[in-house]
């Protein structure tokens, strides 16, 4: 089987017919190659790393402010992909809510991108002050390193999960192919658009959330991975991140169901009601973004409080309702309730303790080797 990706060196194939970014195709032993879901050829890997570096020092030049955070994918300032004036709204809310209370100001730098790459990021050096992951597991990669303290979890209210998604499916209005539930995904003839697990902590969600659906209606374990493994036959382009397949299925047009988060699938109906529908599955697992303080650079950064204030105000009234009304579901029952009208709060939602935890899940099924492994080679 092949994946498609995008080489990310900004020169790459300048020139050859107009196309600044080059495709390319790759096997299962090229995928698991971490350069190699990045540039087409290693020259190209260390190039695109040297731009990215001196892009970080540029920033780092231009904003060397005494109080700074920065935020990650998937977060309720992000919204994980949701257009830039909901961003921007919800950072101004949080800065004036700081400079009312305390009377100060303060600027917030942002960084987004995959769960997986944004993790590796800090412990390679970045600077960020908070970090809000797709996966607890990537935060405690982290706290591996000794940058996050132990415990972090418990520092904030529900796991230090302000807010919940879960997975449903995106499809093209009129819904052709008659997709209603996993059990559709695995028919002959249907694309299906999903990013990498190896890559995307969305992707490590829709993983599991079909493997729910397989424990439930298999209840064998050979026939639950034959599930997956049809899955994943059906898989036509594997992007790196969320972001990229969303892009894939909206605007490139590459697909006929969509994998996705429902925030995310939310958007994009509200974007274009007239060109696509959600379909909510019988059974999904509750996905819990984390949040957390990055423990050694606020203390070197003088940045302890307003952090904690920023992560705070994510459970705040306000907070939890504009996240409900970009479409993450608040972790405020009373406020979920308000909302029940939007969410379908009657879906069978596996959580992460099915699968023994995220340590235990991540080495089952997406570590070099595991589950996740063994069913894509055998495309």
């Amino acid at each position: 089987m092949k994946a498609n990706h995008i080489c990310k060196y900004s020169k790459c194939n300048l020139g050859n017919n107009g196309q600044p970014k080059q495709y390319y195709a790759c096997d299962y032993c090229d995928r698991i190659n971490s350069w190699k879901s990045i540039a087409c050829c290693k020259e190209h890997f260390d190039l695109y790393i040297e731009e990215e570096l001196e892009r970080k020092s540029m920033l780092n030049k231009i904003n060397m402010l005494p109080k700074r955070i920065d935020m990650s994918e998937n977060e309720i300032k992000e919204l994980y992909n949701i257009p830039a004036d909901v961003v921007l709204e919800k950072t101004n809310q949080e800065l004036q809510y700081y400079k009312d209370k305390y009377e100060k100001k303060v600027e917030v730098i942002q960084s987004h991108g995959g769960s997986g790459s944004q993790a590796r990021s800090v412990v390679e050096g970045s600077n960020g002050d908070v970090v809000t992951l797709a996966l607890e597991h990537d935060i405690s990669l982290i706290e591996q390193t000794g940058l996050i303290n132990k415990g972090w979890q418990k520092r904030f209210s529900n796991d230090s999960a302000p807010y919940t998604s879960t997975i449903v499916f995106l499809v093209r209005k009129g819904n052709k192919k008659s997709i209603k539930d996993w059990k559709d995904l695995i028919k002959k003839g249907v694309e299906v658009i999903t990013p990498d697990p190896k890559s995307s902590g969305g992707a490590c969600w829709n993983f599991l959330a079909a493997y729910g659906y397989a424990i439930d209606t298999y209840h064998d374990q050979e026939k639950e991975e034959q599930f997956l493994t049809k899955l994943y036959q059906n898989v036509s382009v594997m992007d790196s991140g969320a972001r990229g397949s969303t892009t894939t299925f909206v605007e490139n047009k590459k697909g006929d169901v969509l994998i996705a988060w429902e925030n995310e699938a939310i958007q994009t109906v509200k974007n274009y009601p007239d060109k696509y529908e959600i379909i909510t599955p019988s059974i999904s697992i509750l996905a819990q973004p984390s949040v957390s303080l990055v423990d050694d650079n606020v203390k070197v950064n003088g940045t302890k409080k307003i952090a904690t204030e920023y992560l705070k105000y994510l459970y705040s009234d306000k907070a939890q309702k504009l996240a409900a009304e970009e479409g993450y579901r608040p972790s405020n029952e009373r406020i979920l309730k308000q909302y029940q009208g939007k969410f379908n709060l009657n879906m069978k939602l596996y959580k992460i303790s099915d699968f023994r935890g995220w340590d235990q899940a991540y080495k089952k099924y997406f570590e070099d080797g595991a589950l996740f492994d063994k069913i894509y080679i055998n495309q």
